[in-house]
C-alpha cells in the first residue's frame, strides 16, 4: 500500500497549509508590532495586559498548541517570582497566554529580528550571562519590579530538550529575598497532542536558528504546552532561605514533578 504522503495531491495540500500558517505568523506579528508601536503608549499595565495575553493565545492557536494549566489557584494576588524549566522561545508566550508577566532573558534575545525588539518593548529585563557584575545590577533591578510586578526567570541560563532539568544558577532568586516575595517553581511541557508523549519539536538548543524552530513546531502537528504550578517555598518566620536553597527548592520540584 502506498503511503499517503506520496501522493502528490496532498504532498501539495500540505505545503499550501504551511504557507498558510507562515502567512498567519507574519500578519498576526505585524498586528503585534502595531499594537506595540501605536497603542501601547496610551494603555495601563492592566490593559497592556490583555492585549499581550490575547496576542499570546492567538499565536499558539495559530501554531496549533494547546494550553493546559494545572495549579493556577497557587499563585497569590500580589507580586512573586515564577522559575521554570526551559525549552524553547515559545515558552514566553506559553506563560504569557496564561498569565502575563516580566521576564528575565539573555542578552542575545534582544538581537533577534522582530521578536527581539518586541520582547524589549514589553519590559523584558536583559542579563548578559558572562557578566558577574551585570548580573548584581539585574538583580537590584528585578527586586525593585518585584515591588509591584511579578517576574519569570529561567534559571538553568539556556534552552533544552526537555529530557531533564539543568541545574539552577542561583543568582537572580536573589531578588525574592530583597524584595520579600514569594517564590513557585513552574514546570513546563510540550507533548504530542495524539499520544501525550512528550515531543522535542519545540525545543530552541544549539546553533537552531528562530525560523528552523519555528518550522520544526509547524511540521510537528498539534501539540499541548502544559503548564504546572508547583508549592512556593514554605515561608518560616524565623529565618529566610538563601538564594541557593531558593534554586536548589525548584529545580528539585520542577525535576520530579517532568
Amino acid at each position: 500500500m502506498k503511503d499517503a504522503y506520496s501522493n502528490p495531491q496532498v504532498k501539495e495540500l500540505s505545503k499550501l497549509m504551511r504557507i498558510l500558517v507562515w502567512s498567519q505568523i507574519w500578519v498576526h506579528v505585524i498586528c503585534g508590532i502595531c499594537t506595540i508601536s501605536f497603542i501601547f503608549p496610551f494603555l495601563d499595565r492592566n490593559s497592556k495586559d490583555q492585549k499581550i495575553q490575547i496576542w499570546s493565545r492567538r499565536l499558539l492557536k495559530i501554531f496549533n498548541i494547546e494550553l493546559v494549566v494545572e495549579g493556577a489557584g497557587l499563585l497569590p494576588n500580589g507580586a512573586y517570582l515564577i522559575a521554570s524549566n526551559h525549552i524553547s522561545w515559545l515558552d514566553i508566550h506559553v506563560i504569557n497566554a496564561f498569565k502575563p508577566i516580566r521576564f528575565v532573558a539573555k542578552s542575545e534575545v534582544r538581537t533577534w529580528p522582530i521578536f527581539g525588539w518586541m520582547a524589549e518593548q514589553l519590559g523584558t529585563v536583559f542579563i548578559r550571562r558572562d557578566s558577574a557584575r551585570h548580573a548584581r545590577e539585574v538583580v537590584d533591578q528585578m527586586a525593585a519590579v518585584l515591588k509591584t510586578e511579578s517576574i519569570c526567570i529561567f534559571p538553568e541560563g539556556t534552552s533544552t530538550l526537555g529530557i531533564e532539568v539543568l541545574p539552577f544558577k542561583p543568582n537572580l532568586f536573589e531578588s525574592a529575598i530583597v524584595a520579600r516575595v514569594p517564590v513557585f517553581p513552574l514546570a513546563l511541557q510540550y507533548l504530542s497532542r495524539s499520544t501525550g508523549v512528550r515531543n522535542e519539536a519545540p525545543a530552541f538548543i544549539g546553533d537552531m536558528g528562530l525560523l528552523e524552530s519555528m518550522s520544526n513546531v509547524i511540521k510537528s502537528g498539534s501539540l499541548v504546552a502544559k503548564i504546572q504550578i508547583l508549592s512556593s517555598y514554605p515561608q518560616s518566620a524565623n529565618s529566610s532561605p538563601d538564594r541557593k536553597q531558593l534554586a536548589n527548592y525548584c529545580h528539585d520540584l520542577i525535576a520530579k514533578r517532568l
